[in-house]
């Protein structure tokens, strides 16, 4: 008897706190999809970091066995000051000192990574002015750029997504929410198609030491925003018309964000996620339920102040009865 009472009373637990464990699942998921990208990613980069490492070891040991009169700590100052230099994006390679990294098409295409948020770190402001204005930059340009993507969005999302739906729901008298699931699909395939494979495929023809697969990363690291930096176009030091292609790739980030978007809003979109998202948000209060507080706290207050009238009546009756005639 006690045991099912127990049992009944875990079940009606769960069951009234449900929101609660789906979001408790959804962190616990989280965090395990965290620490499995962490030991994939290092099984598969350590033994490369790790070769890399040796091989320039090797070069450096090498190079001073050759050149006995430069000694190691002169050799480590120099590669300190190239690195730091490296870092901000200024190279002493012969072959890159026609490469300007500020000029006006390079510092548009630096502004377009800044308030997308993609930020390849490439390219670094040198100055405490730059560093200062890029701050103020940012702070205002990066809501004002979310403004701008959603206002945007919300008016492609009328005639791409919703329009479409609709017309072929009413039209052939199909399930709304199949159709929106094809229409997504076949959206989704077309973005895909016009934003990845295809730009991939130029980039890997114009880039030199690109193949598809590097041209295909860089199209995702982009268009997610996560802009590792690793690859970064029209970098080359013999990159022809390189203003008019920063101008261009500058234009298809810009682009292939709002296509991004408006593809995921359209997955948001359909019902069948809208209940999945359902289950990890807080349940709203019914407006029965706030009639409900609210009596409860009627009934409280009256319950408190006819007790409280009750007791300054019964002290008012023990005043008088005590009182002289």
């Amino acid at each position: 008897m006690l045991q099912s009472l127990a049992s009944n009373s875990c079940v009606r637990l769960i069951q009234n706190h449900k929101s609660m464990w789906y979001f408790l699942s959804l962190v616990l998921g989280y965090i395990l999809y965290l620490i499995f990208g962490a030991v994939v990613f290092s099984s598969v980069e350590l033994p490369y970091e790790d070769l890399l490492r040796q091989e320039l070891r090797a070069i450096k040991r090498q190079f001073l066995q050759e050149n006995d009169c430069l000694s190691e700590e002169r050799l480590e100052r120099f590669l300190k000051k190239a690195l730091e230099a490296s870092n901000y994006g200024v190279s002493i390679l012969n072959n890159a000192s026609a490469n300007w990294n500020w000029d006006f098409t390079s510092a548009l295409f630096f502004a377009s990574t800044v308030l997308s948020t993609t930020g390849y770190g490439h390219t670094a402001p040198l100055s405490d002015g730059g560093k200062a204005f890029c701050i103020i930059y940012s702070v205002i340009g990066i809501p004002f750029t979310l403004l701008f993507l959603t206002a945007v969005v919300q008016r492609i999302m009328v005639f791409t997504t919703r329009r479409p739906v609709v017309y072929i729901h009413t039209r052939w008298g199909l399930s709304k929410p199949l159709v929106a699931i094809v229409h997504a699909t076949l959206l989704a395939m077309l973005a895909v198609s016009c934003f990845f494979l295809i730009p991939a495929a130029i980039f890997s023809a114009l880039e030199e030491n690109w193949n598809f697969l590097e041209s295909f990363y860089f199209c995702f690291i982009s268009l997610s925003t996560i802009g590792l930096g690793d690859y970064v176009p029209g970098e080359a030091a013999n990159q022809k018309f390189r203003e008019l292609y920063k101008v261009g790739i500058t234009v298809y980030l810009i682009l292939g964000l709002i296509v991004m978007l408006v593809v995921l809003e359209t997955f948001c979109e359909l019902q069948q996620l809208k209940q999945l998202r359902k289950m990890f948000y807080l349940r709203k209060e019914k407006p029965q339920d706030r009639v409900h507080i609210l009596e409860h706290d009627h009934l409280s207050f009256t319950t408190v102040s006819d007790s409280t009238a009750a007791h300054n009546e019964e002290k008012t009756q023990t005043f008088v009865s005590s009182s002289p005639h």
